[in-house]
C-alpha cells in the first residue's frame, strides 16, 4: 500500500484538533506514521491551519496519497497547485520563473479572499450583537410603557376610591399627589 497524508486525531472529547501526518496506508488512524507535517484546528473559525509547505510538496511528488479532508486542506494552502505547476515545469510546459510568478499570483488572490472572508465575519457578529441590542432595547422599553401604564391607573383607582370614601371637605383638605407610587414587592410564592 502507498503511503497516505491523513489526519490523526488528538484533543478530548468534543475538542478535536489534528496533527497532518505521513502514514502508511495499512497503519491504523491514531496510530504509527511515518512524519508529521502539520496541524489543523476546525474548532477556530477561520479554521487554523499549519502546515509545512516543503515537507507536504515533497512527499506529494513521491506518490504519497491524500485523504478527502487532508486534499482539502492542501488545495487551501496552494500545495496541490504548486505540485500541478511542477509538473509542467517537468514536462517543459513552463519554465520555473515562470510557474513560481504564477504561484505568487495566485496566492496573492488567496490571501485578499481570506482576508476579505474574515472581515464579513467581523462585520456580521458586529451587527448582529447590535441588532440584539436593539432589541433587548425595544423590549425594555415596551416592559417599562406597560408598567408606567399600569402605575398611572392604580394611582388614579386609588384617588378615585379616595375620592368616594372620604368626605368632599376631607378631599380638598388633602392635595393629590403626583408622585408615582412604588409597585408593592410581590410574596414568594410556597411550594
Amino acid at each position: 500500500m502507498p503511503t497516505k497524508i491523513r489526519l490523526q486525531r488528538r484533543g478530548k472529547k468534543g475538542q478535536p484538533y489534528y496533527h497532518i501526518v505521513i502514514a502508511d496506508g495499512r497503519a491504523p488512524r491514531d496510530g504509527k506514521f511515518i512524519e508529521r507535517i502539520g496541524i489543523y484546528n476546525p474548532l477556530t473559525k477561520p479554521a487554523e491551519i499549519e502546515i509545512n509547505f516543503e515537507k507536504a510538496l515533497k512527499w506529494l511528488e513521491k506518490g504519497a496519497q491524500p485523504t478527502d479532508t487532508v486534499n482539502a486542506i492542501l488545495q487551501y494552502k496552494g500545495v496541490l497547485y504548486k505540485n500541478h505547476l511542477l509538473k509542467g515545469v517537468q514536462k517543459g510546459a513552463m519554465t520555473p520563473e515562470q510557474a513560481e510568478v504564477k504561484f505568487q499570483i495566485w496566492l496573492q488572490e488567496k490571501q485578499a479572499k481570506i482576508s476579505s472572508k474574515k472581515k464579513e465575519n467581523e462585520l456580521s457578529i458586529k451587527d448582529a450583537s447590535k441588532k440584539a441590542l436593539e432589541i433587548e432595547s425595544q423590549v425594555k422599553d415596551a416592559k417599562a410603557q406597560i408598567l408606567a401604564k399600569k402605575l398611572a391607573k392604580a394611582q388614579d383607582d386609588e384617588r378615585a376610591q379616595a375620592a368616594e370614601t372620604s368626605s368632599p371637605e376631607a378631599a380638598a383638605a388633602v392635595p393629590a399627589t403626583d408622585q408615582p407610587v412604588e409597585p408593592a414587592a410581590e410574596e414568594p410564592k410556597q411550594e
